[in-house]
């Protein structure tokens, strides 16, 4: 006789495949040309019902036109409609070459108004006018409109695919209207109200309109303490106001206060992640990119890095000709170590430089403070650059001194202008020199007293540098400037320069016996 099998000793079924052998968590490009070959419309159904559209996407870009024609034939728009706002911009233009009038009519009156708007943008002219004849009237006068704003600023990136409705309107006719037209909208979370003069006037929470009783008008309801922008307001202003209000939608205003677009939650994430990509990318010293990395040319990167490079290189003139002009004085000839530390110095001042620089971008980027708060701002860097210094200094003496104590560097042979020569080149506390003969004390008195040089230039070095950056940065916000773009350039041949100098005059204060 058998024995019964116990249920939870059986092979367990993978949660993560169904019979067709699809991956339902994740797909493939192989997965998907798998699917569209075999004609299995099932398995592709399933991989859109339970694979985020972003994910899909990221795998169709590498399918041919014909594989991602036959994906919008036989998937519902419900679902292909975000598909193809998630295709790269690559994709979008080869898929509407390859595709019919009829195909393209279909599509692209399945898409939000907005995402076509930016993809018809970047299109050549021949795809954008064949995108445009394919969309119905409402639509194609929705992306002219949206494409005449100048780009960055509100009114590009809003929808105008929104509800937005009278403030006399009853709460139960609002629900109504919301069962009905809904799903036409880019959110429902938030509706926006105008007064009998078409001014927009407030907002309303979808669920305080579904708690609200029947019989109230949304005037009762609606949030009057809102915020909004108009169409010429800069981008990056909308993310701050997402951020500092905690919005889902923001109202986009024309000149007559007459509400013409919101801006939704996902297309002000979108901007926020933009103006923080071109802020690290100009702080890299690099012109952003338009396009993700694996979809730009190395003739694109080159042309991103290629100016600021040159640009850096001739602002290097300021310190060659200084160091030009120093090395041949004679401090430099009688104490050949001091050459050996103009690098540690420099890229000193420059670290700290950039520490306080990269602060104030991002304070200045998220409102913290303004350029009228220029002096409380230089007054806090300028304490906090006193103490950073100080702490760097002291280190930088007490290693500095073990490095020539040990025979790291060496301080060679110097010549006092009073005849007087000392050769240190040998001289380490492996070997026992350093503490024995008579020029032990003239090596102890030389090693510290180049150490307090270095140590005195470092400390000057950094706070110099950090109120300099401080400075940079308020003075470009000042003007209107990206601080990025500015600060991080002149900071760095600023503090060269600056480094260099008080070096040198650090160098002849402290060895004057070498003039």
């Amino acid at each position: 006789m058998d024995e019964e099998k116990d249920p939870e000793e059986e092979t367990p079924v993978e949660e993560d495949e169904d019979e067709t052998g699809v991956d339902i968590e994740t797909t493939s490009t192989e997965e998907l040309s798998s699917l569209i070959a075999r004609k299995d419309r099932t398995g592709l159904l399933l991989v859109f019902e339970t694979v985020p559209t972003i994910d899909i996407a990221d795998a169709a870009n590498e399918l041919t036109p014909e594989q991602l024609i036959y994906i919008f034939h036989n998937i519902q728009s419900e679902y292909t409609a975000d598909f193809f706002d998630e295709l790269s911009q690559e994709t979008k233009e080869t898929l509407i070459s390859a595709m019919t009038n009829r195909d393209l009519v279909t599509l692209i009156n399945s898409q939000y108004a907005d995402d076509l708007a930016d993809a018809v943008g970047d299109m050549p002219a021949n795809l954008a006018s064949k995108v445009l004849q394919a969309a119905d009237k409402e639509m194609r006068n929705d992306i002219n409109a949206l494409l005449k704003y100048k780009d960055g600023t509100a009114g590009s990136i809003m929808t105008t695919e929104y509800i937005n409705l009278l403030d006399s309107t009853r709460v139960d006719a609002a629900i109504s209207f919301l069962r009905q037209r809904g799903k036409d909208a880019e959110t429902i979370y938030t509706i926006f109200i105008r007064n009998a003069s078409r001014e927009f006037v407030g907002t309303v929470d979808l669920d305080d309109l579904i708690f609200a009783k029947p019989e109230e008008t949304l005037s009762d309801i609606m949030n009057r303490d809102v915020v909004s922008v108009s169409v010429n307001t800069d981008q990056e202003e909308v993310g701050r106001m997402f951020q500092r209000y905690d919005l889902n939608a923001l109202a986009v205003l024309n000149a007559d206060d007459r509400i013409v677009g919101v801006i939704t939650i996902d297309d002000a994430i979108d901007v926020i992640a933009e103006e923080s990509n071109e802020d690290l990318a100009r702080m890299a010293l690099m012109e952003p990119a338009e396009r993700p990395y694996m979809q730009t040319s190395i003739w694109e990167n080159a042309k991103h890095c290629v100016p600021w490079i040159i640009a850096l290189l001739i602002l290097g003139t300021f310190t060659t000709m200084v160091l030009n002009r120093l090395e041949s004085q004679a401090i430099f000839v009688s104490l050949p170590i001091l050459i050996s530390f103009i690098p540690t110095l420099m890229d000193t001042g420059g670290n700290a430089g950039g520490q306080t620089t990269g602060m104030m971008i991002r304070a200045l980027a998220v409102r913290e403070f303004t350029p009228k708060d220029t002096m409380k701002v230089l007054w806090k860097e300028f304490r906090g650059a006193l103490v950073i210094a100080l702490f760097v200094a002291l280190f930088s003496f007490v290693w500095i001194t073990i490095e020539q104590y040990t025979g790291i560097v060496s301080l060679g042979v110097i010549e006092e202008t009073n005849g007087a020569t000392y050769d240190f080149s040998n001289y380490n506390v492996w070997n026992g020199l350093a503490f024995s003969g008579e020029h032990a004390g003239m090596f102890a008195i030389h090693a510290l007293t180049f150490s307090a040089l270095v140590s005195t230039t470092m400390f000057i070095a950094i706070s110099v540098s950090k109120g300099i950056g401080t400075l940079l940065c308020m003075a470009a916000a000042a003007l209107k400037k990206d601080p990025a773009l500015l600060a991080q350039p002149m900071l760095t041949t600023i503090m060269d320069v600056t480094t260099l100098l008080v070096y040198f005059g650090m160098a002849c204060a402290f060895f004057p016996r070498l003039l």
